[in-house]
């Protein structure tokens, strides 16, 4: 018994609409990484769930190039978090108004 595309794409909208509420809500930079991955997530559930309903795997081809764009989104993510907490002491966005050299 195969489990219908609908309930994939509910999943999908809630945790996107979680990460959309982290980011909007949330004024700690690490929150903002981990809320913009779980929009990424959101977006290879979805690619994933159609690519099996269409039977093709173009869907999961993308998904990995997605996967593969999240981990250079952490790495340049982690090392701005770095420069701002070496800079001002805390990873609160809104502190940090200009970094200058």
């Amino acid at each position: 018994m195969a489990v219908p595309v609908e309930y994939y794409l509910v999943l999908s909208a809630a945790v996107f609409c979680i990460g959309l509420f982290g980011i909007l809500t949330r004024r700690n930079a690490l929150m903002f990484l981990m809320s913009v991955e779980l929009m990424l997530n959101a977006a290879n559930i979805n690619f994933v769930a159609f690519s099996f309903y269409w039977g093709n795997l173009t869907g999961q081809v993308f998904s990995l190039f997605t996967m593969a764009l999240a981990a250079a989104e952490v790495a340049v993510g982690i090392g701005i978090i770095l420069v701002l907490y070496r800079n001002f002491a805390d990873v609160d966005v809104t502190k940090a108004t200009t970094l200058r050299w």
